[in-house]
């Protein structure tokens, strides 16, 4: 999330970058109640077995990566579409 704030912020998106945090927890809690809404993902990591995405709402073009089991909601990561997110996320996204 920092990345992409940052990004906005040297690409004289000002706005962009101060609505984005809110946008993120926006989309982090929507996801909370309904963790089956993002998409299912594959990678070849054996970390992210069950991995997701969704977009971040008025930002479609980032995905909140993320895991979720019985009790426990994951953000993996915050990409934006751009990035290489396959390499990103076969190291386990790291």
């Amino acid at each position: 999330m920092i990345e992409q704030v940052r990004y906005y912020t040297d690409v004289f998106a000002d706005d962009a970058a101060a609505r984005l945090p809110s946008a993120i927890e926006e989309a982090a809690a929507f996801l909370a109640r309904n963790p089956r809404a993002g998409a299912p993902r594959f990678t070849s990591s054996r970390r992210l077995v069950g991995l997701r995405a969704w977009p971040v709402p008025g930002f479609e073009d980032v995905r909140i990566y993320y895991l979720h089991n019985r009790r426990t909601l994951r953000i993996i990561r915050v990409l934006h579409g751009k990035r290489d997110t396959a390499k990103i996320l076969s190291r386990g996204g790291r």
